[in-house]
């Protein structure tokens, strides 16, 4: 079922003209199907803010389970915002504290940026392990994506993030490697998911955690894993949740970063993710742009127009299809008063039935 548009968050309407079914919340209130209430705690900066919170919402609302989900973003205060990040905050975002008195069934938390290599000494740690302790108790699943499962693993497992030394950047082909657990059934056992990060949790890591591994890449590590108890929390180091665009508009940053002398080098292009066309016609602009800063003229307009068009998603399929079996877990074990994380019968130490 899809998703119900229980605010004006400019989201639902986006979806809709792309061709997403939003349910109005009057018609919705009409039919008598069972509801999810899933947060969304968006910590990412202004310029991703909307974009990733469509991201995660498509994601939702692709689900084919028998459910109405109500999605509800929600950012941290402690996340400096500028005059319009912090009006749409204001305006469409709802409050963490009215959440925890109204229950939700489970939580998505995004990334974010940080600032120097510690993520104990972001201004947004003490929050987010405050509102991660919160959801352990009282919500069925948490899925973290990349910072927020690597501030997981610190705090709650003991294990910090290694520095890559270099950005891991591009579209990388992965294994599932235990075909039996239910978050990936149904799923290729070979899928590519994008990455975008300088930091990364080694195998070795989660293994020393007691977390099982699901899925991961030669190149680009770990992507998929979980709690013990096969469900609670649900680990991405990558970034299944990208739009075919998301990379192309993160190169056009750091090119741009490079034009106003942001960056001394030129950047590389994301890896396994821009076909021969699109790779001579961003190297024929760095040579155009380079030609403009050296004379001191304005840089020449970025072809994104030219490179959209040629690029391929080859990951979206199975990020549908994994947090599909996720919504469907929730909406199994999970019990009907949401303020109550798991239904009568269901064992909180293995929601899933994996030990039995």
């Amino acid at each position: 079922m899809p998703l119900v548009a229980h605010s004006d968050l400019p989201t639902f309407e986006r979806l809709r003209q792309e061709g997403e079914t939003v349910l109005p919340k009057d018609h919705a209130l009409h039919q008598d199907i069972r509801e999810l209430h899933i947060g969304l705690l968006n910590m990412m900066p202004d310029a991703a803010l909307a974009a990733t919170e469509r991201q995660f919402f498509r994601l939702v609302g692709e689900s084919n389970q028998i459910a109405q989900f109500y999605v509800h973003p929600f950012t941290l205060p402690q996340l400096e915002r500028g005059p319009e990040g912090q009006a749409h905050v204001e305006r469409y975002y709802e409050r963490f504290e009215d959440l925890q008195r109204e229950g939700l069934d489970a939580l998505i938390i995004t990334g974010a940026n940080v600032v120097g290599p510690e993520l104990a000494e972001q201004p947004f740690w003490e929050p987010l392990i405050e509102i991660i302790d919160w959801a352990y108790e009282h919500v069925t699943s948490i899925l973290c994506s990349c910072l927020a499962t690597h501030a997981v693993l610190q705090f709650r497992y003991g294990q910090k993030r290694r520095p890559l030394g270099f950005k891991r950047w591009g579209v990388y082909s992965h294994r599932v490697v235990d075909r039996q657990h239910p978050l990936v059934l149904g799923v290729n056992t070979r899928f590519d998911v994008p990455h975008s990060r300088f930091n990364q949790i080694d195998r070795e890591q989660f293994e020393a955690a007691g977390l099982p591994i699901l899925a991961e890449s030669e190149t680009a590590g770990v992507h998929l894993a979980v709690s013990e108890d096969g469900f609670r929390i649900v680990f991405f180091q990558g970034h299944p949740e990208y739009d075919t665009v998301s990379l192309l508009k993160e190169y056009k940053r750091e090119v741009t970063r490079f034009a106003l002398g942001e960056r001394e080098d030129y950047p590389p292009f994301p890896e396994h993710y821009l076909g021969l066309r699109a790779q001579a016609i961003l190297e024929e602009y760095r040579d155009r742009l380079l030609g403009a800063l050296e004379r001191g003229d304005p840089p020449p307009e970025f072809p994104e127009a030219l490179i959209a068009p040629t690029l391929d998603n080859t990951w979206h399929d199975t990020a549908e299809a994994v947090v599909n079996n996720w919504l469907g877990k929730i909406y199994q074990v999970t019990h009907h008063d949401r303020r109550l994380p798991f239904a009568e019968g269901v064992d909180p130490a293995d929601p899933l039935g994996l030990r039995r």
